[in-house]
């Protein structure tokens, strides 16, 4: 930031979609910035346009150890995503059908998420909306970003189930 101020540089955020989504972020931590580059993409699509980026070139331009090592918000030792939130390949489509398809607790459960992590999930989801309107604009790719496209309450402990 102080470089952004001395400069007059554009300070990017790297929180995706997912982490977004869950509140899994610190405010003026990680989401501190101007511009949120990939706030509306999924972990999982983050991952594998990471891994297309590589095979389009001679060498690897994201190195391999960050494909492949656990994902961490690295704030205390040994720490893993997976102690927090669900495995991003289970975590992303219920994102995707909560918040970009509108489904429903019991639609989500019917399509074969399980109904304890997605109860969570969507808790988590309802109340993040406090962090999501504090982060900085994006790029929306997804029929439904956050912002304008999806502003739930706030206050009065509003819960969508």
């Amino acid at each position: 930031m102080a470089f952004s101020n001395k400069f007059g540089w554009l300070v990017l955020t790297t929180g995706n979609k997912s982490e977004m989504s869950v509140g899994y972020a610190t405010l003026y931590g990680d989401m501190a910035g101007g511009f949120a580059i990939i706030k509306d993409v999924p972990k999982t699509l983050v991952y594998d346009i990471s891994m297309w980026r590589n095979s389009i070139s001679e060498g690897p331009v994201i190195p391999e150890r960050v494909l492949w090592k656990e994902p961490t918000a690295e704030l205390r030792p040994d720490q893993k995503d997976s102690d927090t939130l669900p495995p991003y390949p289970v975590l992303d489509p219920i994102l995707k059908s909560y918040i970009e398809d509108d489904m429903s607790f019991e639609d989500i459960v019917k399509v074969g998420c399980d109904p304890d992590c997605t109860r969570r999930v969507i808790s988590m989801i309802d109340r993040s909306e406090y962090k999501r309107r504090q982060s900085p604009p994006g790029i929306k790719i997804t029929p439904r970003a956050f912002g304008r496209d999806r502003r739930f309450p706030i206050t009065n402990r509003y819960r969508s189930y």
